[in-house]
């Protein structure tokens, strides 16, 4: 699998892709069974990053791919002076490959968020995309000391693509600890993509996608997450006066 150079974001890897691109090299690793371990990185991920080492450490150093996830990641590139071709949004990557999926026989297990929710997930997949083969669901409330019997169960599936919905930063680390005993060719952490399939969740319009407000979308529709939200001012302020371009 061959892939692109990474670009630097507050000393984040990020690579450039676009999604046909990203979409590519994925049903690489799965052609050539080579495992890929894919971090879609928004500000807030990028921001988590600069509090929390291991979690850098986990983006910088462990995972193959890292995706220019949201508008503020697209900026900032561009800010510092790269050509950043496009966003790579979580969610659409997580529907392109459910799609190829379907087209070309991968076997997809889903990992995470409420009880029930992965499998109303699984259902609107199946809906959406006839023939997608969804091999296995589990609940992302668990116990460490449940972790290996997950991994079992993720295994005995033989599933091409892991999906994990534990929310960042605990999805990459989950992966990053059990990924040397995970089979799946691609390990992704999807966040709450999961509860906008259910139905749980509701995604920003089209028009806010486009025009960059879907940050705003999910402020409106969950004030909980004012505080969250404050990283992206912060991300901006950091990127303007310290992201200097290596």
């Amino acid at each position: 699998m061959q892939i692109k150079e990474p670009i630097k974001i507050l000393d984040i890897p990020i690579h450039p892709f676009t999604m046909g691109e990203a979409v590519s090299a994925l049903e690489e690793s799965i052609t050539n069974g080579t495992q890929a371990f894919v971090v879609t990185a928004n500000a807030e991920i990028i921001m988590m990053c600069q509090q929390d080492d291991e979690y850098k450490k986990i983006v910088s150093n462990s995972a193959e791919i890292v995706l220019p996830d949201g508008a503020g990641a697209v900026w900032a590139g561009r800010h510092l002076g790269y050509k950043v071709p496009e966003r790579v949004a979580g969610f659409d990557l997580y529907c392109q490959l459910l799609s190829q999926a379907a087209k070309k026989g991968y076997k997809v297990y889903f990992f995470g968020g409420s009880p029930g929710i992965a499998e109303a997930a699984k259902a609107k997949s199946e809906e959406l995309y006839p023939g997608v083969q969804i091999v296995g669901c589990r609940n992302g409330y668990f116990k460490e000391e449940e972790s290996l019997d997950i991994i079992k169960a993720i295994n005995a599936s033989e599933a091409d693509i892991l999906f994990a919905a534990l929310g960042a930063p605990k999805q990459e680390k989950w992966l990053e600890r059990y990924r040397d005993q995970l089979k799946p060719d691609v390990l992704m952490g999807i966040g709450g993509s999961f509860d906008v399939f259910a139905g749980k969740m509701e995604r920003a319009p089209k028009w806010m996608q486009d025009a960059s407000l879907e940050w705003l979308f999910r402020l409106y529709k969950q004030p909980s997450r004012f505080m969250r939200m404050m990283a992206l001012p912060k991300f901006v302020l950091k990127v303007v006066f310290c992201g200097k371009k290596a």
